[in-house]
Parts: C-alpha cells; structure tokens; sequence
C-alpha cells in the first residue's frame, strides 16, 4: 500500500510540477488562439493592411490559376475546362512567328537603354541636388522635376507629340532658328527609340531621386568634416564618400526595377504608330494586339509567361551575382 501510495504521489507531484501533458493539438490550438489574440489585438493595424492583401490575391495571385490557357487550344465558348490541353504547342508557333521575334527584340533594346540612359539619371540629379546652397532654390528644384510622375502617359504623349511636331512644334521651331530641317521625331525610326527613351527620363527621374536623396542625408556629416580636413573638393567627396555610401540603396533600387524592365505598354502604346511599328512593338503591344484586338488569348497568353519567366530568372541572376559580390542577396 505504502509502494502504491507513494507511486501515485510521485505521479501528481510530477503533473502538479510540469503541468499537464499536451499533444500534438493542443498545441496547435494554443498556437491559433495565441495568434487570434494578437490579431484581435491589432485588429486596427490589419484592416489598414486588409485592402493591400485584397488586391494583391485578386489582381496577382488568383490569375496565376488561368496561366494554363496557355498550354491549351482557348475556346470561350467551352471554357477553360473543357478546352483542348496543347502543350507546348502555343510556345512552338510564338518561336517561329517573325512578328514576336521583331518584338522580342524591340523589348530587349529598349530595356538595356532605358536602364543604360535612364537608371543613372535620378543618381546623378540626386548628387546635384544634394551640392545645392538654397534650400530655397532646392525646394523648388525637387516640386518642378517631381511633377511630371504624377501625369499619366496619355498627357506626357499628347505634349511631346505636339512639341515634336514638324509642322509648328516647339522644338522643330526651335531648331529652325540654326537653320536644320523639321524633323518628324514621332514618325521616324531613327528617332523614335530616343524619344521613348527621353520621355522615361522626364517622368520618372525626378520621383527617382527622392530614394538616392533619402540615401544621401543618412551619411554622416563627421565624413565630409574629415575629408576636408585632408583637403578634399566637392568632387572627391561625392566619388570618395557619397557614391560608396549609397551603392547599397542603387543595387537594391536596380534589382528591384528588373521586375519592370520589360514593361513597356502604356508609354509605347500612346506614341506608338504604324510607320514606326518595326522598332516600336514591344512583347506588352504584341500581346495586346493578338489577345485583345484578335481574341487569340491562349498565344497570347503565352508570350506573356514566357515575358514573366525571363523577367523572373533575369532577377534571381542578378540577385545571385550580387550575392557573390557583396556576400549577402537583396531578395
């Protein structure tokens, strides 16, 4: 009896100790009634983050259930269920269609001189910014460079368009007083590249440099006190301080724009025109004049996954080799 009784009193001192035993359940309900409690806790904080969630599973992830249109013969009428499975079919005849390649191609040159003309320009307007005296006159700067962002690309077309009409335009008027010739910038396949290319410029540089400035004013003062104390000019101290100091923020910003390089819709399809269509149609155009105009979704449908995919494996390259350079990745 004695043996027993002090069996079941080692059995509750042990319980009464280590409280009881919880399996594998119980811990996942003390898990999700934990988390309720926080959520209900910041419940304020959630709703704010509500509407961004919403947008991002109806407009980012639900339509990633519809990519199979593009291994499949479309039909509307039978739905995507019922339609046809073709493989690979669709991407065989995007490959050999003379068409997608030209804007294949067109997409490609365009991305490398927007990133060649147009990423290192919101850099270098930060650095001027930042060596301005008047904070007055930088104010003022920054409110005239930053409006263009917030017009759509219907408006910045229709201005530069009218500006770079050879029949009355400003500039063409402008370069009529040195003697040269109207040129029809907008019609011109000499010229039209650049045009797209400038414009990107103008509307978008000016937000561009709020990230580098942001950049900029986190330096310490300490380090421009001491490279003068060595006697160093405004221009070493951008190349020796400055620049060093914001190349983490100008690789971050970079691997992030890959996500965008290749669209390139709204802007071509405003200034877009037949006479300019062979260096103009961009995979973005392409897509939407065979998906939308032709109804032919499924080929559609695949040069835009294959767009998406090399975007995708463009970044995790790019990711990776920075990785190897600075020893830590950015995504």
């Amino acid at each position: 009896m004695s043996t027993i009784n002090t069996s079941e009193g080692l059995s509750q001192n042990t319980l009464s100790r280590n409280g009881p035993s919880r399996n594998g359940p119980e811990k996942k309900k003390g898990k999700l009634s934990g988390f309720l409690q926080y959520v209900n806790q910041h419940k304020f904080i959630y709703l704010l983050l509500l509407p961004g969630v919403v947008y991002f599973v109806v407009f980012h992830y639900v339509p990633l259930y519809f990519l199979q249109v593009a291994f499949k013969d479309y039909n509307i009428f039978l739905g995507l269920q019922n339609s046809q499975w073709v493989g690979l079919s669709n991407f065989r005849d995007l490959f050999t269609s003379k068409f997608f390649l030209q804007a294949f191609n067109n997409t490609v040159i365009l991305s490398i001189m927007n990133k060649v003309f147009g990423f290192p320009a919101p850099i270098i307007l930060a650095l001027l910014l930042n060596e301005l005296a008047s904070q007055r006159f930088k104010k003022t700067v920054q409110t005239i460079i930053y409006m263009p962002h917030f017009f759509s690309w219907v408006i910045v077309g229709s201005i530069f368009i009218t500006l770079l009409s050879p029949q009355g335009g400003l500039v063409n008027e402008f370069l009529g007083l040195f003697g040269i010739e109207p040129i029809a910038f907008i019609t011109s396949k000499k010229w039209f590249r650049w045009v797209l290319v400038f414009t990107d410029i103008w509307k978008s540089c000016g937000w561009g440099t709020i990230i580098y400035l942001a950049a900029i004013s986190s330096i310490s003062p300490d380090l421009y006190e001491v490279a003068v104390i060595d006697g160093a000019g405004r221009l070493k101290q951008i190349w020796y301080i400055t620049l060093p100091s914001i190349i983490p923020t100008i690789i971050v910003v970079f691997v992030l724009g890959l996500a965008k390089i290749f669209n390139l819709f709204e802007q071509v399809f405003v200034m877009y025109n037949p006479l300019v269509a062979s260096v103009s149609e961009t995979i973005d155009t392409y897509v939407y004049q065979i998906g939308i105009v032709r109804a032919e979704i499924a080929f559609a449908t695949a040069a835009g996954l294959f767009k998406n995919v090399i975007t995708v494996v463009l970044i995790l390259l790019t990711n990776q080799l920075v990785k190897k350079i600075q020893g830590e990745s950015v995504i």
